[in-house]
């Protein structure tokens, strides 16, 4: 399954390389990015809350999900951030969700996608994106480096995500301050907080913001990635397949 979603993660790449010139330009007339990162830095565990309407480890989560009322209802239930899902094959996203999801909210707003071309940081930016995702296990080395440098000079935070002790140390080699450990296996889509647990030594304090993403759905989970030392959380599929997101997500905030 993972072959198959960074094919297409390619091939949606590839289709925009072209484009840059023109995501820059939009860019150029969207509001300024509001400062992701320091909507974390609060004394408490920060809430980033996705909105998401499958997964391809747990097929349809929320067909019907409106992306917009959604971050709505998680700005007045207390999230500090929206992650909006843009990857249209495997998670039923769009740039349009993202787009109007970041005119609806006053809260800073993540693309979360399989980034693979610099071009793809300018269209987040377009449509309205505060930071995006880069993926260290999708990325090579050269490549990282130069979506950074394209998030730089596009004004936008980059969450560098995680999965291993080597890929934490590729993401502290290019002095990433933002990181987040996803406790899904990418290739088993096996989720584990322990995860989180063993690389926090790594990445927690000495200025990174760190964020503990997937298998995070009740107070307790909440308050053990607090205790390991991570920054914030990022939720998704536990809000999304509540029967009432607005009280799950008061119930993690709740738990800090």
């Amino acid at each position: 399954m993972l072959d198959r979603i960074l094919l297409d993660a390619r091939s949606r790449g590839d289709d925009v390389v072209g484009c840059a010139n023109l995501f820059r330009q939009a860019a150029a007339r969207v509001d300024p990015a509001r400062s992701f990162v320091d909507a974390l830095r609060g004394p408490e565990l920060s809430v980033i809350a996705e909105v998401k309407r499958k997964s391809p480890s747990r097929g349809v989560l929320a067909g019907g999900l409106d992306a917009m009322e959604q971050a709505l209802i998680y700005e007045q239930a207390g999230a500090t951030a929206i992650s909006v899902l843009t990857e249209p094959e495997h998670f039923d996203g769009s740039l349009e969700d993202l787009a109007a999801v970041r005119r609806a909210v006053d809260l800073p707003v993540l693309r979360k996608d399989f980034l693979v071309e610099s071009a793809q940081v300018w269209e987040a930016r377009a449509h309205g994106a505060d930071a995006v995702l880069l993926i260290v296990a999708i990325l090579e080395q050269q490549e990282l480096e130069r979506m950074l440098e394209a998030a730089s000079d596009a004004g936008v935070a980059t969450l560098v995500e995680v999965h291993n002790a080597e890929e934490a140390e590729r993401a502290l080699a290019v002095e990433a301050t933002l990181i987040g450990v996803n406790n899904r296996d990418l290739a088993t889509f096996e989720v584990d907080l322990a995860v989180a647990e063993r690389l926090a030594p790594a990445i927690t304090g000495s200025g990174i913001t760190a964020v503990a993403e997937s298998g995070i759905h009740a107070g307790a989970d909440a308050r053990r990635m607090a205790a390991a030392g991570y920054d914030a959380i990022l939720v998704g599929e536990a809000l999304v397949t509540a029967p009432d997101p607005a009280a799950a997500l008061r119930r993690l905030v709740d738990a800090r």
